[in-house]
């Protein structure tokens, strides 16, 4: 039986078809609905309560990023994972701003598409190597203040926990490493949520770097 239960969401049906046929051959993932809308495949996720919804930004009648923050805010157990042809900033900062898990592009070839399914389904985060260095390139070299909006600083051991979340490590990973529990883990995390004024690990590890404290280095997986 398929573990990793996906909802696919893109006006094209041809290409629908595709990502299916990708996906369904890995054997561990079951498409269970595809929507060629925003509005209906928020009705998909209400109904079907996948575990992924593969999402294209530009779709009729509510916006990639519209789906994206109502699923946030209404299915939190639901990971987004973007597939889209558009690496702009505005689409990337978009996007993840409003909750998505992972951002990866439409060159991505079949493997790299079912790793990053996989990844955000194990509550990790999923960027395209393009999209994370651009990310990460243009907040390191933004200003390290975030305007007038207090940031309390991170413990040492919230910066070790930042770094391994952001090598994209499990919660069960960064204990193993750290000899802590995952409950220990996951109380961390939330403390540097609230720090750090965000609610996904993408976010937190982006404003760490924006901040300058972490390094586009440590940050990579090895």
């Amino acid at each position: 039986m398929a573990s990793i239960r996906a909802i696919l969401a893109d006006d094209h049906a041809v290409v629908r078809k595709g990502i299916r046929q990708i996906l369904e051959e890995a054997g561990d993932i079951e498409v269970v609905a595809e929507a060629g809308d925003g509005e209906e495949a928020l009705a998909l996720v209400a109904e079907h309560n996948p575990d992924v919804l593969v999402l294209d930004i530009r779709m009729p009648r509510l916006s990639g990023v519209d789906v994206t923050r109502r699923v946030a805010a209404e299915f939190p157990g639901v990971r987004v994972l973007v597939l889209t042809a558009y690496d702009d900033d505005p689409y990337v900062f978009a996007l993840l701003k409003a909750g998505a898990a992972g951002y990866i592009l439409k060159t991505a070839d079949s493997d790299e598409l079912v790793r990053a399914v996989r990844t955000v389904a194990a509550n990790r985060s999923a960027l395209a190597p393009e999209i994370a260095q651009k990310v990460l390139q243009q907040l390191s070299g933004a200003a390290r203040s975030v305007g007038d909006e207090v940031v309390q600083e991170l413990s040492e051991r919230e910066l070790q926990v930042l770094r391994l979340a952001g090598k994209g490590l499990t919660n069960r990973a960064i204990g193993v490493q750290l000899a802590i529990s995952d409950r220990t883990v996951q109380g961390h995390l939330a403390n540097i949520y609230s720090k750090l004024h965000v609610t996904t690990r993408t976010e937190a590890v982006l404003k760490a770097v924006r901040l300058g404290w972490l390094t586009l280095d440590e940050t990579q997986s090895r």
